[in-house]
């Protein structure tokens, strides 16, 4: 079928109707997960599941049980118009915010034309900026879309955060990573760890491909070999520079988040 076809929204298995979704509108209390599918299969299923399970524990205090979510994941896919797709799922609660109560959990399934992200390289600005509970990835956060566009109006394509101790943690909506020249390096910083990056570095210790984790500052910029930003759009767009510090290409180092990312099998909800 043609891309062009209306992708549904389904809540709880079902599809969602204007009193389902009216709640929504100004839902700040939640949390979700995005992927990427392809012939209706994505990589790193188990990090998706994971992901859901643990916010949801963090936000309620409890989970939908696995085999909920993955039917609610099947049934939408069934619905798509093309087993190529872009999908996130989102899990709050309906006894909504600014409430101690209990509610009911909810799944919201939303699906659209698959993407690939950005070719790149890109130039990103570096800006102060800590999100609230880094680790979970979380809904309403206003600050990312005005650092990106305040980026934007400053002749960047988006903006990378620096925490209190000055270290590079994550961007916008990327994870960031760098090339030493030799391994891969990984910002030492409170972060969001994303689906691709668990994939990523899962894979490059199965290909052997040396990685490590430290402290990176704008200081450290003009002694690395290379930079890139990933997510589920793609394991790799790369940075030829961040704030006023350019970085050089690094094809080898690009060339190695893709195989990486590569060699992770895609399954079947």
């Amino acid at each position: 079928m043609s891309h062009d076809s209306p992708h549904p929204v389904h809540i709880d298995g079902r599809p969602a109707t204007t009193g389902d979704l009216a709640p929504l509108a100004f839902a700040g209390h939640a949390h979700f997960t995005a992927m990427q599918l392809r012939d209706g299969r994505v990589r790193g299923l188990d990090l998706q599941l994971e992901r859901l399970r643990s916010a949801s524990v963090e936000l309620f205090g409890r989970a939908l049980p696995e085999d909920v979510v993955r039917a609610h994941l099947r049934t939408a896919l069934a619905a798509a118009p093309t087993a190529d797709l872009s999908l996130t799922a989102a899990v709050s609660s309906t006894a909504g915010e600014f409430t101690g109560a209990d509610g009911d959990l909810t799944l919201l399934i939303r699906t659209g034309p698959p993407s690939s992200g950005p070719d790149g390289p890109l130039a990103l600005a570096a800006v102060e900026h800590e999100r609230f509970l880094p680790h979970v990835k979380h809904v309403g956060e206003v600050a990312k879309t005005h650092l990106l566009r305040q980026a934007a109006a400053e002749g960047f394509d988006d903006a990378a955060f620096l925490d209190r101790e000055g270290r590079f943690s994550e961007a916008t909506i990327w994870n960031l990573v760098f090339w030493d020249g030799e391994s891969v390096v990984w910002p030492e910083a409170r972060i969001l760890t994303g689906t691709t990056l668990g994939i990523v570095r899962r894979q490059l210790d199965a290909l052997g491909i040396g990685q490590r984790t430290a402290p990176v500052t704008p200081d450290d910029l003009p002694a690395l070999a290379g930079a890139a930003v990933m997510n589920s759009w793609t394991p790799g767009t790369p940075v030829h520079r961040i704030g006023p510090t350019g970085l050089p290409a690094a094809p080898r180092f690009l060339e190695a988040l893709h195989r990486a990312y590569a060699a992770e099998p895609p399954v079947a909800p």
